[in-house]
């Protein structure tokens, strides 16, 4: 089976991870791959092979043209169909658009903009499905579409005037982490404060790049795997002389990763946007609603009952909440164990931790990995 999908990217690599988990399960199965990047036009490398089935990420008129000249059994792993009579696995965009609208919005933001790559048809639908959730808070969501010259410095100009002219603050889902990147230099260049005013929001969840940002990039994590899966066993299917249905399986997201570039709730209350702030900037150090109160200068019932207006919950489920999130980032970015996550954010102890966990998400931590990872998290190591 020749794999015509990317490596380049970590939503490509994750659904490579999911076609390898179903090779690992099934016998007989034999992988042939090179390195090549997304819109890739050189197949020489399969120029005599004799192979059974092709699982390909078709996004060229020149990749489209291949397969059909191959007349091999094939799974497309696109969203742009540019071959419709095959079946397909792919991200349901249209739930990571509505995904994202939820996301801004329950931090109060109403304006929304989206940042994409029209060629794309992911990215095409994410823009559409975006526009369309926002309208139900009864506002439109401009576009900004990044050119494919290779020109990022002249592209960058374009986006800081974009950036600066919208409605503030706004809530940018960029359709994936690269472009997400962008948005957030831009908003450097361009002096807006993220996520005050610019609330920026990826899709892929690559951990490199989503860390290394400054802020780190909040994302939207595709079930990959589970994408990858499902398409290997279609083409298995289908190698096996199963007719197979054309058409896209839509596979649902898994979770939305919330980091720094959008964890912020808009609120009019100055003195509550100054408590925000404060708890989310000093939550890794275990910050205290006693030290909330010393900051802002309030008492503990007069803060309440102020968040109680604003947000619907206290200061200390505030800063439990955001705990919690710390939690789960961890569990699902790393391979630490509870031990190690709780001493790294200041809990008491690791059963401590994990009661509250459970308590917050409904889900133990070893749950909540598996479902986020497919590993299980101890309190001394893996198991």
């Amino acid at each position: 089976m020749a794999l015509l999908v990317e490596t380049s990217n970590g939503y490509a690599r994750g659904l490579l991870h999911g076609v390898r988990e179903y090779v690992a399960a099934h016998r007989g199965w034999s992988l042939y791959l090179v390195e090549h990047s997304r819109l890739e036009t050189d197949f020489s490398w399969l120029e005599g092979w004799a192979g059974d089935g092709v699982l390909a990420r078709i996004e060229s008129p020149e990749a489209a043209a291949f397969v059909r000249r191959l007349g091999l059994p094939a799974v497309d792993l696109s969203a742009g169909r540019l071959v419709p009579e095959l079946p397909g696995a792919e991200t349901d965009d249209d739930q990571i658009a509505r995904w994202a609208v939820e996301h801004f919005a329950e931090r109060g933001i109403r304006n929304f903009a989206f940042c994409g790559d029209p060629r794309y048809g992911w990215s095409v639908k994410r823009a559409v499905g975006f526009a369309e959730h926002a309208r139900a808070y009864g506002t439109p969501a401009p576009e900004f579409r990044l050119r494919p010259t290779g020109k990022k410095a002249t592209d960058r100009d374009r986006l800081v005037r974009w950036l600066t002219g919208l409605p503030k603050p706004v809530g940018v889902l960029a359709a994936y982490d690269i472009a997400g990147q962008e948005v957030l230099e831009a908003c450097k260049i361009a002096d807006l404060a993220v996520p005050d005013e610019v609330a920026v929001i990826g899709v892929d969840n690559d951990e490199l790049l989503g860390t290394l940002s400054s802020p780190a990039l909040s994302s939207i994590e595709p079930n990959t795997r589970r994408t990858g899966y499902l398409a290997a066993e279609l083409l298995d299917r289908m190698m096996s002389g199963e007719v197979v249905e054309p058409g896209l399986r839509l596979i649902p997201p898994v979770r939305v990763v919330v980091r720094q570039s959008s964890d912020l709730l808009s609120v009019d209350d100055v003195t509550v946007a100054h408590a925000l702030r404060f708890i989310r900037d000093h939550a890794g150090q275990h910050v205290t609603v006693t030290e909330v109160l010393r900051e802002v200068g309030l008492s503990r019932r007069a803060l309440d009952l102020r968040f109680l207006k604003h947000l619907g919950r206290t200061v200390h489920s505030e800063i439990r909440r955001v705990r919690m999130n710390q939690v789960a980032e961890l569990l699902g970015s790393t391979d630490w164990t509870m031990t190690r996550i709780s001493e790294h954010l200041g809990f008491p102890h690791a059963e401590y931790m994990g009661a509250a966990f459970k308590k917050h998400t409904g889900r133990s931590p070893g749950r909540y990995r598996r479902d986020v990872t497919g590993s299980v998290v101890a309190q001394g190591g893996w198991r």
